[in-house]
């Protein structure tokens, strides 16, 4: 409050951005955490991943493996999501919480998480219905590595803002962005079929002679020609 020419003012504080605030919460801590394990590989590994380091986060939180290009599938997820749909989600496509006119979209968007590798923010709105209340999410998908070193695994935390009324809540998207891991490294991509590989040079080795099959007329040179001689004389 101030006072100038004698009238008395007031600031007005909304209330809107600290409610997005708590809103994102969960979203930033999973993303702060992912960030801090990138190191100089870039992409973190999935055994690197503990749950105490997003304890804040867990219910909002998930892990997806790649099972092709374009399609995941949930492999862990926290009690947000089976909230969500109404039952237990692990072992389910990811696509399964999307529209069906919006999953085509959702796999190009996996495609480039798990290919480039990107991180990927998605603003989703549930689809409406009866007893279906307006309700708006926030997605955030974060790539890691197996322990073979492929790009097939991915952190993700899924919020939502609104009442979740009937199940299951599937989301149409509003908006994809793409963005590239911190250092912009780029792994070859997992559908590119792995370049032919030289034979290693021989070192003191003869070359192989070829072997050809000798002809049952004609004897092995050296070797005596047997015959079988079938007597019938007792």
């Amino acid at each position: 409050m101030d006072l100038l020419n004698g009238i008395e003012r007031k600031t007005v504080v909304s209330l809107m951005g600290r409610e997005n605030d708590r809103y994102l919460a969960p979203l930033r801590e999973v993303e702060s955490y992912w960030m801090a394990l990138c190191g100089a590989e870039d992409v973190p590994l999935r055994s690197e991943i503990d749950p105490r380091g997003i304890e804040g986060a867990l219910e909002f939180a998930f892990l997806i493996e790649r099972i092709s290009p374009r399609l995941a599938k949930l492999r862990v997820a926290g009690s947000h999501l089976t909230d969500l749909m109404g039952m237990e989600v692990a072992g389910m496509p990811l696509s399964a919480l999307f529209a069906p006119e919006d999953r085509e979209r959702l796999a190009e968007a996996l495609e480039s998480l798990f290919s480039d590798p990107a991180v990927l923010r998605i603003a989703l709105r549930g689809e409406s219905g009866y007893g279906k209340h307006p309700l708006d999410a926030e997605l955030a998908l974060f790539p890691l590595r197996s322990d073979m070193g492929e790009v097939s695994r991915a952190l993700g935390c899924l919020v939502t803002k609104g009442r979740i009324g009937r199940t299951p809540r599937r989301f149409e998207i509003s908006t994809v962005r793409v963005s590239p891991t911190p250092s912009g490294k780029l792994f070859p991509r997992q559908d590119q079929p792995t370049p032919p590989v030289a034979p290693a040079p021989r070192a003191m080795a003869e070359d192989a002679a070829p072997f050809t099959r000798p002809s049952p007329e004609r004897p092995i040179s050296g070797t005596p020609y047997l015959r079988v001689v079938v007597s019938n004389d007792d």
